[in-house]
């Protein structure tokens, strides 16, 4: 095999690969040989078929078999002669397989460059820290109490407004028909809950017990019944009483509606509860304040394919945002131009992070246990009630699916491996300040690396990928065939 580097330029490798016919020659004898020994052809005992036949009838097939071998096997020899770190899967051409004659082709990729993480030892970061107030905790009681509220009889005469509950009789009729579900007695409606047909609940403001109100709608088109859907209607309803709402008494009766026996352990539970929301939100801040100071003390080239790789993934992602009229205003008021420039910076940005949370990885032998992949997946199987065992086949039958679960589990490895070392100092503050873009408060055209584009936080907290990309194999494309060939037609694979 010979190998001669053709193009050298920052990050970028080209080689020339030529391996000689004598050796693939010996590939090919070598597979007739394991081939003869299980083939079975009429006139010839097993494992007695002369091999100048078995060449003849498959020869030609066995070519792109041994091609793709050979590519293979040379591809790798000539990476790892060289000591190189593909940043991707290579990308290979054929540039003559003749029959009988030497094999020619190149290969070029990307490699991940030389990086030499800072001491994060010296790195200073802070930590927010916020405590259960004590209205915080009382206005989560309050919540809670209205989630399961009473009504009263109101005494005194007086019309209905909203927030009010008139008891009502009612029948509904359209096209001078009643319909199915249309009527009901003593039915409680709390005006403006929005439980009814828009307009409905409108229409009995003002209303008081003993009145008789026509009330006159249209179902929406989307309505779940197709013989109702944007038809009109009309419903005769007779208001019964009028009752206001009370929310229920914090006491231990609400706690045993929540599980608990006793007041103060509802309250002992929701501390807990917001103690861990709180801390969730302080852990990334916290990883959000370390990704930047990581982002500005490391300087390196990054693979350019690894960057357009990451910017093409962000532009499809808003093109499928604008296309489903998703974009905020703010978004809306940009050119396609000034996208493309803030997701330039993106993927810079993800790209550089997650090459140097992977060498962090990679120096300090930092891997993911299979244990936390399934207690991952498991997490994620759950979200779906019903359905857990097709989720768990999905990621099971999908590599880049499972990467996806994955690649965060490593990541946040690396992180917590780094914030170990780092001086952290926990800060007290307020639950708003806790929850306000880091963003809000720095100027818009402000240069420092420190800074990051908006939506690297609100959109997508993780890098590119906390991995070294791993060694793929390579695609190889073959040079065009003389004569047209006849090929099958190809199929895809639809996806769950």
């Amino acid at each position: 095999m010979q190998v001669t580097e053709i193009n050298n330029e920052g990050l970028h490798r080209e080689f020339k690969v030529e391996v000689p016919a004598k050796d693939i020659e010996k590939r090919i004898s070598a597979r007739l040989t394991e081939i003869a020994k299980t083939v079975k052809m009429p006139g010839f005992r097993p494992g007695k078929v002369p091999t100048s036949l078995l060449r003849k009838r498959y020869g030609a097939s066995l070519r792109g078999e041994i091609l793709e071998q050979a590519v293979n096997d040379t591809t790798k020899q000539t990476i790892s002669e060289r000591d190189l770190r593909p940043a991707g899967q290579p990308k290979i051409e054929v540039v003559s397989f003749e029959d009988g004659g030497d094999l020619e082709y190149t290969i070029g990729f990307d490699i991940i460059p030389e990086i030499t993480p800072c001491d994060f030892s010296k790195l200073k970061l802070e930590r927010m820290v916020v405590k259960t107030a004590d209205k915080d905790l009382q206005e989560t009681l309050e919540r809670l109490a209205s989630m399961h509220k009473s009504s009263a009889p109101i005494k005194a005469k007086r019309k209905s407004k909203a927030g009010d509950v008139v008891v009502i009789d009612f029948v509904g009729k359209v096209d001078g028909e009643e319909f199915p579900g249309g009527a009901g007695e003593d039915f409680e409606l709390e005006l403006g809950s929005n439980s009814f047909i828009p307009g409905f609940e409108d229409q009995l403001i003002g209303a008081k017990p003993g009145d008789h109100v026509d009330v006159k709608v249209t179902f929406p088109k989307e309505y779940g019944a197709e013989d109702l859907a944007g038809k009109d209607a009309e419903f005769a309803v007779d208001i019964k009483e009028l009752r206001e709402t009370q929310p229920s008494k914090i006491d231990d009766e609400l706690a045993k509606k929540f599980g608990k026996d006793t007041i103060d352990e509802l309250k002992q539970a929701i501390g807990e509860d917001q103690q861990r929301e709180y801390a969730q939100v302080s852990r990334l801040r916290l990883k959000r304040s370390l990704l930047d100071e990581l982002y500005a003390s490391h300087d390196f080239e990054s693979p350019q394919s690894m960057i357009t790789e990451e910017f093409d993934a962000i532009w499809h992602q808003y093109e499928h945002a604008r296309d489903e009229g998703n974009l905020d205003d703010e978004d809306k008021e940009k050119s396609d131009d000034e996208h493309k420039a803030d997701f330039q910076e993106i993927a810079n940005r993800r790209v550089r992070l997650g090459l140097l949370l992977s060498e962090v990885g990679r120096l300090n032998n930092i891997q993911v246990s299979q244990d936390e992949i399934n207690q991952r997946l498991f997490e994620e199987a759950q979200k779906y009630q019903g359905k857990e065992q097709q989720v768990l086949e999905y990621y099971r039958n999908d590599a880049q699916a499972m990467q996806s679960l994955s690649a965060p589990l490593y990541e946040d490895k690396v992180v917590d491996f780094i914030l170990e070392l780092a001086k952290i100092t926990d800060r007290t503050v307020s639950l708003e300040e806790l929850t306000t873009n880091p963003d809000e408060d720095k100027p818009k055209k402000a240069a420092s690396k420190k800074a990051t584009a908006k939506k690297t936080a609100t959109k997508k907290t993780t890098t590119k990928a906390a991995a070294t990309p791993a060694a793929k194999k390579p695609a190889v494309k073959k040079p065009a065939a003389k004569k047209p060939a006849a090929k099958k037609p190809a199929t895809k694979k639809a996806k769950d």
